[in-house]
C-alpha cells in the first residue's frame, strides 16, 4: 500500500464529514486507489464514532479503531500508526485546523529533500495571547530541562516514510509524549509552514501544560535529579562557608550572633528544599511504577471497515 493517512478522533462528529471528504479527495490525487484512512476514535462521547462507523460501511477505504476509552491524544496516535501499512504515512488532527491538502507540499518536499519526515510548523502560533504565551514557554522550558532542540509551535500534521513510522513504534514506555519521541527517533527530517486555523478554544488551560510539560520532562531526560545534586552540593558549601564565618566570630570577636531571623529564613528554605526535591525524585520513581506494570499503550473494543485477511497491528 502506498499511503496511510491516520487521524484520531474526540469530539469530531462536526468535523469528520468534511474532514473524510476533502482527504479522500487529496489521498486520490496522491495515490489513485492505493490507500487507507485510519481513524482513531478516543473514547469520544459526541455521535463521531456512529457517523465515522457509517463511513466505514460505503468506502473500503476507511478503516476506524474503536478504543475502549478515553486513552489521550499521544496514545491514539501511536495506536494508528501502529496499526497503518502504507509506505508513506501522514498523520493529521481531524478537527480541520489542520488541512488534510498540505499533504500534497508535504509529499513534494519528502521527494525534492529526500528526507524521512516533513512536519508542519506554524507561520505564527493560533489563538490568542496567553495560548500563544504559554504555548512558547513550553517548548523552550522543555529544551532547556531536557537539553532538546524542537522548535517550537509544531502541529501534528507530518508526513513519514515507511521506515521511519516503523521505528517510531519500536518506543514502548507508557509515558509517551509524541513530540519528544519524534525528535529522538532521528533520521533526516525538515519542516514545512503551515498556517494553523483556529476552530475552537484549546483545552490546555496554565495548569494542564505545567503537568504536561513535568510529565514530558521526566521522562525525557535526568537533569531534574541532576539539579538536586548540584543545589545539594550548592547548599552544603553555603553552609561551611557559613560555620566558618561563625567559629570565627566566636574566636576572634567574642560577639555571639543573635540569629533568629537567619535560622528561620534556613529552616524554611531548607525544609522546601527538601520537599520538593522528595517530590521530583517521587515523579520518577511513579515513572518506574508505571513502567514496570506494562500496560498496553490503548485497549481496542473494535475494528471497523475492510482489511487484509490476516492483518493485525504492528507490535
Amino acid at each position: 500500500m502506498k499511503l496511510s493517512i491516520i487521524a484520531t478522533l474526540y469530539q469530531s462528529e462536526h468535523y469528520i464529514h468534511e474532514f473524510i471528504h476533502r482527504t479522500t479527495a487529496v489521498a486520490v490525487q496522491l495515490a489513485k486507489e492505493d490507500y487507507e484512512i485510519i481513524l482513531v476514535n478516543d473514547g469520544s462521547l459526541d455521535n463521531g464514532l456512529d457517523l465515522a462507523i457509517a463511513f466505514t460501511e460505503i468506502d473500503s477505504h476507511i478503516v476506524l479503531i474503536d478504543l475502549s476509552r478515553n486513552f489521550g491524544h499521544h496514545k491514539a496516535m501511536m495506536t494508528g500508526l501502529m496499526y497503518s501499512k502504507g509506505d508513506f504515512v501522514f498523520l493529521i488532527d481531524s478537527d480541520l485546523e489542520e488541512e488534510p491538502e498540505w499533504l500534497v507540499g508535504f509529499f513534494s518536499k519528502m521527494q525534492l529533500q529526500i528526507c524521512d519526515v516533513v512536519y508542519g510548523i506554524q507561520r505564527r502560533r493560533k489563538g490568542n495571547r496567553f495560548e500563544r504565551w504559554s504555548g512558547r514557554l513550553f517548548y523552550r522550558l522543555f529544551n532547556i530541562l531536557s537539553g532538546f532542540s524542537m522548535q517550537e509551535d509544531l502541529v501534528t500534521a507530518r508526513l513519514m516514510s515507511r521506515r521511519y513510522v516503523d521505528s517510531l513504534i519500536l518506543h514502548k514506555e507508557r509515558e509517551v509524549f509524541m513530540a519528544g519521541l519524534w525528535h529522538i527517533t532521528g533520521y533526516v527530517q525538515f519542516p514545512f509552514q503551515v498556517t494553523k486555523h483556529s476552530s475552537s478554544t484549546s483545552t490546555y488551560t496554565l495548569s494542564r501544560k505545567m503537568a504536561h510539560l513535568i510529565n514530558s520532562v521526566t521522562s525525557f531526560s535526568n537533569v531534574p535529579l541532576i539539579g538536586i545534586f548540584y543545589i545539594g552540593a550548592l547548599v552544603s558549601l553555603i553552609s561551611l562557608i557559613y560555620i566558618v564565618i561563625i567559629v570565627f566570630y566566636w574566636s576572634f570577636l567574642a560577639k555571639p550572633l543573635t540569629g533568629w531571623t537567619s535560622l528561620m529564613a534556613s529552616l524554611w528554605l531548607l525544609g522546601g528544599m527538601i520537599i520538593s526535591f522528595i517530590g521530583i525524585i517521587g515523579i520518577y520513581i511513579s515513572k518506574i511504577f508505571s513502567e514496570t506494570k506494562q500496560r498496553p499503550y490503548t485497549i481496542v473494543r473494535q475494528v471497523y471497515g475492510a482489511r487484509d485477511e490476516g492483518s493485525t497491528e504492528r507490535d
